[in-house]
Formats: structure tokens, C-alpha cells, sequence
């Protein structure tokens, strides 16, 4: 069995000022307290995936079968995963303007955690023009993530991304399973988006004789906030995120240097490891993990 380890990454929260006509609001995110319409908890709505894979699952993954014995495997490949609810007028938008907001959250999504130049350790370019670019406060803080990475400014917070020295994406596929949800936001005139999706990446290492996968888990958890632009100062066709969160397992929780390190078998375990193990396919609890500092083991990749 690989051995392996998880990493949470901070909870990063822009409260961002909107002007208005005549006055600023603050954003005030809700994350943990949001309500699906079914009553459930936006969190907590699939549980560790249990059931019996299918017969030959039970080896390790391979680069012709990246997902062997994983729960993943049943999973939707890539963006099929990332599916849109039905849009309807709330919070005083109109279901049009519902409707693009939440496709281009799904494109955010896309573009900083799926587009093979994002993988490979590119700039998440397509990501970035879709933020509203009057959020100087967070492209600010990403720019300087992506041009000298450290713990304190990561942009493993927002991207997905391997250093193409050392990995490369095994096959093209990358799995996903989640959900989108939105509501009618704390100030007339605005929506929330909510989006949690947990993203499994194999990859392999850069070399020609590379015969061994290794499984990197990344669950993010994001609040876009759309407001009227008639009444706030916002850009139609942008989005505007209130809240994102990142848990990553088996990445190395000591190299702060904007890539995901994964582990791979018969590697030497971090020195810091510590704390019980996590299992990074359980979704059903609120997304609570160890502190930034730790750096557990996880259950299985």
C-alpha cells in the first residue's frame, strides 16, 4: 500500500467591500451555517463512499488503471462531475443572471483545478480573468502566490498544480464528485453560490521507466457572492468569491513552493507527520480537519 499524507490548507476569508450608489456593505460569508433546500447541511451530503468496487479493484493503481482501488472510480470523469442545479430568480436576480453567475462558477472551478495547463503547473490564466477584477484585494494576494509561494501565501489555496519536474498527470483523466447549490445572500439584491467538490489527481513521475500512480485528493469548498450590478459596484460576467477552502491529502506538508508533492510507494515518510489519519473520500462531515500546522496521515488515497 502507498504511504501517504494529507495537508489542510488554511481557510482564506475575503470580506470585500462593495460600493453601492450610496453606501458599502460588507460581504459576511456563511459557509458553515448554509442550508441546502432539501433541510440537509450544505456539508455533510455524501458519505465515506463504502460500497465494493469492482472485481480487479483491489490492486494498487497503475498508469493504464489511475483509479484501481479507489472509491473514485465510480466517480464522474472531469467537468461531468462539476453539474449545475437549475437556476431560478433569487435574491432579487433574475434567473438569468443566476444562471450566469453559477456557469461561471463552474468555469472558475474548471479552469483553476482541471485545465491540463493549471495541472502541469502553468499560470491559472483563464482562472484569474474570471475573477471581478475590482477585487484587487484577492488577485492581489494570488498574484503574489503564484510569483513567490510560500506558507503564508499559497496558491494551493485556489489551484490545483504539479511541478512538471517532477510529475506528470497520469492519463487525462482527473475524477470528481460534489455539489453547487445557491441561495438568496444576506443583502437584497445578491445570491450565494456554494460549491464543494472533491477532486482526485494521479499522477506519475517524469520519467520515461515511471510505472508507479500516486493519488492526490484535493476537496475545495467555495462562496461566490453576485450582486445586482445596478446597485453594487461588480463586473457582469465576473465572479466575486467571498470565501474559499482547501483541504489537500497526500501532498507534502512541509514544501511550500506552489506545487502539490505527492507520495509515492517506498517513499520516506515526512518527519512532522502526526495526528489520527483522515480519510480523504469522507464528505460527510463538515469539512473540519487538523490545524494548518499538522500534518496527518491519511486512510488511503
Amino acid at each position: 500500500m502507498p504511504r501517504t499524507r494529507s495537508r489542510l490548507v488554511a481557510v482564506n476569508t475575503v470580506c470585500a467591500l462593495l460600493a453601492a450608489a450610496a453606501a458599502t456593505v460588507a460581504l459576511r460569508p456563511s459557509l458553515l451555517t448554509d442550508r441546502l433546500p432539501d433541510g440537509l447541511p450544505f456539508f455533510g451530503t455524501q458519505a465515506v463512499d463504502t460500497l465494493p468496487l469492482p472485481a480487479g479493484s483491489e490492486r494498487g493503481p497503475s498508469p493504464a488503471a489511475p483509479f484501481r482501488g479507489s472509491p473514485a472510480l465510480r466517480w464522474a470523469d472531469g467537468a461531468a462531475g462539476i453539474v449545475l442545479p437549475e437556476a431560478r430568480a433569487t435574491g432579487g436576480l433574475s434567473k438569468a443572471r443566476v444562471e450566469g453567475a453559477l456557469r461561471d462558477t463552474r468555469d472558475f472551478l474548471i479552469a483553476a483545478n482541471l485545465d491540463p495547463a493549471t495541472l502541469r503547473g502553468e499560470r491559472p490564466q483563464a482562472a484569474l480573468d474570471l475573477i471581478d477584477p475590482t477585487d484587487r484585494t484577492l488577485l492581489d494576494r494570488l498574484e503574489t502566490s503564484l510569483a513567490k509561494p510560500s506558507e503564508k501565501h499559497d496558491p494551493l489555496m485556489m489551484f490545483s498544480r504539479f511541478d512538471p519536474a517532477e510529475v506528470v498527470p497520469a492519463g487525462p483523466v482527473v475524477k470528481t464528485r460534489g455539489r453547487t447549490t445557491f441561495e438568496a445572500g444576506e443583502r437584497d439584491g445578491s445570491v450565494q453560490i456554494h460549491a464543494d467538490y472533491t477532486l482526485v489527481l494521479p499522477v506519475a513521475r517524469a520519467r520515461v521507466d515511471a510505472d508507479q500512480v500516486a493519488r492526490t485528493i484535493v476537496r475545495r469548498v467555495l462562496t461566490v457572492e453576485v450582486s445586482d450590478p445596478a446597485t453594487y459596484e461588480v463586473t457582469p460576467g465576473k465572479i466575486w468569491i467571498a470565501e474559499y477552502r482547501a483541504h489537500v491529502y497526500n501532498s507534502s506538508c512541509t514544501v511550500f513552493d506552489g506545487y502539490l508533492h505527492p507520495s509515492f510507494p517506498g517513499d520516506a515518510p515526512e518527519s512532522d507527520a502526526s495526528g489520527p489519519s483522515q480519510d480523504p473520500y469522507d464528505r460527510s462531515t463538515a469539512g473540519i480537519a487538523p490545524e494548518p500546522d499538522e500534518c496527518a496521515p491519511v486512510s488511503r488515497t
